[in-house]
């Protein structure tokens, strides 16, 4: 779907519209500084912290950069490294841990400030703090562009205006988090199995003395 909406692929039948238009009829130039994009596997240019977000917008002024990184948290990874902004993250970004690289690359888009946003399983090496925080950012940006989320990991998507579930690559479900969750289908035991994982601890043996 993202790399439909992206034209890496043309449909076979149909068509994808943006805003009306076909995508088919949008300008290369036009359709990339429409639409940004974080995906799961991340490639980073062997550069600095900085150059790698100000690829997004390469003209855009200091507090644009620095609060794309304040709402990534990529300001925390800059705060513990010693040369700050100026590291540098190696060739695609080895440098740096997964969860790092996708914070940085979720920072590149936030500074884009492009009208369509697609997060294509962008939290997926996060760690349950930083993906709670993200899934909190995704919530703060949704006033300023239309996101497109897809993701396994539930926190993600549950403030979505719309969520669609896919099976075998069919859309089976449709509704909000409220409405699925109230369904019985798939969205619904995907939410359940997750709620008892989470409330799973392990617990110390108890031994008896004699």
């Amino acid at each position: 779907m993202t790399r439909l909406i992206a034209r890496f692929w043309d449909v076979d039948e149909g068509a994808v519209r943006i805003g009306g238009v076909d995508v088919r009829q949008i300008s290369g130039n036009r359709l990339t500084s429409n639409v940004a994009m974080v995906f799961q596997d991340v490639y980073l240019f062997e550069a600095t912290i900085a150059d790698n977000v100000r690829v997004g917008r390469p003209d855009a002024p200091d507090e644009d950069v620095a609060e794309a990184a304040r709402l990534a948290r990529v300001d925390e990874i800059v705060a513990r490294l010693p040369n700050g902004w100026n590291t540098a993250v190696g060739e695609g970004g080895t440098a740096l841990s997964g969860g790092e690289r996708q914070r940085v690359s979720l920072a590149r888009a936030i500074v884009k400030r492009a009208p369509i946003l697609i997060l294509d399983e962008a939290t997926s090496a996060l760690d349950p703090v930083n993906e709670m925080a993200i899934s909190d950012t995704v919530r703060a940006l949704s006033g300023r562009c239309t996101l497109l989320v897809i993701a396994h990991r539930l926190p993600t998507v549950v403030a979505a205006d719309r969520i669609l579930v896919l099976d075998q690559g069919r859309i089976v479900e449709s509704g909000t988090h409220e409405e699925l969750r109230a369904g019985d289908g798939i969205y619904r035991r995907f939410w359940e199995e997750r709620s008892r994982v989470e409330g799973w601890r392990f617990r110390p043996a108890v031994t008896e003395s004699r």
